[in-house]
């Protein structure tokens, strides 16, 4: 197993994409299952802290190390097997997103999930349950892990599978390879109503396996998961619709996302879109200078994708007749003409994200961006409410999200220390005002970190300490990236 311990070897393991940054000893790299257990015994005994790495595109400092080891996951990249007929994949934690997409789609199947950052490996995705634009349709990353294998602190293992264990209401046990039973309970509290990657997942009578997803290495590290594949579709209609005011790009959301769950139930029904991603007046213009055919005139816009069945059988008047009916700039609205113009779409979707960042690098700042998700009732409120709490404070900002959902990502662009430490306060406002919505302060992006006291106004310390008593169930000494979700003082 390789180790680094130069400073200039291990300067990239101490950052994420939000610029936070911390300091560690070594770092580790195991190349098996074996490699990783051996690892965690060794640190369970000497008690010396480790923090689980993935690629760094993170927004939340999980990744992060405050001390100890770091433990990254880069050399376990294999792709194990794809089952074409069973539509499955077995992988291991290090393999790139894209990579892995790209593969299965070569074999004409199909993987949903699909963060904005590509490059991130699948073992984080599971690590915060991540989601992105196709999880309007299709759901967060959740849906489609069918069983993982797990090393827990102790270096003991779980291998499981969805449906194998379920708990007893809130009472929990697990099984270890080597027979070790692990008696646990769960934390009963109500988890919001939206996409939510906040905290632990846990239910009455749930599978077992979904306390693992979205636990952001604080359980256990993850060697090796199987995911669910399904067919790829035939073909997509992809849009990019220019809009006069975010009023109607908003009403027009609020429309498609209707009608698209209406009729998913309805066989033959052709309107019914994948993702509805929404970009504000600010968003829009930010990416002027990068994409000079935005119309001067556009206020908001909307990309959409739909799946066909072919080419052919293509819902572009359907959807055009519904944009004119929210004042659309349908003549200067973009209709993808082929694959190439998909991927310049999505090109212009992720591009709002890494420019965000760039800003950010610039500035020397941390990133300061919602992560916050509403149940769709209060949407156009709690949408008009941030923007104006941002403007009142006199702050730069672009708006732009997974509308689908309801889920906004509203980045603050601070110039200077001073505005960031206002843009700090606003973003504890946004936060509380999304909980007052009974949303999100995390759809997707998970704690880390960062987010920890915003977790804490969303479920009380209460809650949050109940949560710490799981993860003493499966890390008693303390060692498994201690800081994520919650402070260190809740494990005392």
């Amino acid at each position: 197993m390789i180790i680094k311990q130069n400073s200039d070897e291990i300067q990239n393991y101490l950052s994420d994409a939000s610029n936070y940054s911390g300091s560690c000893e070594a770092v580790y790299f195991p190349e098996n299952e074996n490699d990783v257990a051996a690892l965690l015994k060794k640190s369970s005994d000497e008690k010396k802290r480790i923090t689980i790495s993935g690629n760094g595109t993170g927004l939340t400092g999980a990744r992060v190390p405050e001390g100890g080891i770091v433990l990254s996951v880069e050399k376990m990249n294999r792709i194990i097997e794809v089952n074409e007929s069973e539509k499955y994949a077995i992988v291991e934690p290090g393999v790139l997103l894209k990579d892995f997409q790209d593969e299965v789609e070569s074999r004409n199947l199909f993987y949903p999930p699909d963060p904005t950052e590509r490059n991130c490996f699948i073992g984080a995705t599971v690590a915060t349950n991540s989601s992105g634009a196709r999880t309007f349709k299709y759901g967060p990353t959740r849906d489609y892990v069918l069983s993982l294998r797990i090393v827990l602190s102790d270096g003991e293992i779980i291998k499981i599978s969805r449906d194998q264990f379920r708990s007893d209401g809130y009472d929990a046990m697990l099984l270890t390879e080597s027979g070790k039973i692990l008696s646990f309970n769960l934390p009963k509290y109500e988890m919001p109503e939206t996409k939510n990657a906040a905290g632990y997942y846990c239910k009455e009578n749930m599978d077992l396996i979904d306390i693992f997803i979205g636990s952001e290495g604080t359980l256990g590290v993850i060697t090796q998961i199987k995911l669910k594949l399904i067919e790829l579709p035939m073909s997509v209609f992809s849009s990019v619709a220019f809009f006069r005011s975010e009023d109607d790009a908003l009403n027009f959301i609020e429309h498609a996302r209707s009608i698209s769950r209406e009729n998913r139930l309805i066989a033959n029904k052709k309107l019914s879109a994948r993702g509805l991603e929404f970009f504000d007046k600010n968003g829009i213009d930010f990416l002027r200078d990068a994409y000079t055919k935005i119309p001067d005139s556009a206020e908001a816009a909307v990309w959409f994708e739909q799946e066909t069945g072919n080419e052919k059988d293509s819902p572009e008047s359907q959807w055009i007749e519904i944009l004119d009916r929210y004042n659309c700039i349908t003549d200067e609205s973009w209709l993808a003409l082929g694959s190439s113009d998909e991927e310049t779409f999505k090109e212009f979707r992720h591009a709002i994200a890494w420019k965000v960042n760039e800003y950010i690098t610039q500035k020397g700042l941390k990133k300061v961006g919602t992560d916050t998700a509403v149940p769709e009732q209060y949407f156009k409120e709690f949408y008009r409410l941030s923007k104006k709490m941002v403007e009142e404070n006199g702050l730069k900002y672009v708006i732009y999200g997974h509308a689908g959902n309801c889920h906004l990502h509203l980045n603050m662009l601070p110039e200077n220390p001073f505005q960031f430490q206002i843009a700090k306060k606003v973003y504890s406002d946004l936060c509380a005002l999304a909980v007052s919505f009974k949303g999100t302060v995390s759809a997707e992006h998970g704690i880390g970190k960062a987010k920890r006291e915003y977790l804490i106004k969303m479920y009380g310390e209460d809650v949050v300490r109940k949560m710490a008593l799981l993860k003493l169930a499966f890390d008693p000494i303390k060692i498994l990236s201690i800081g994520n979700i919650f402070e260190e003082r809740f494990l005392d």
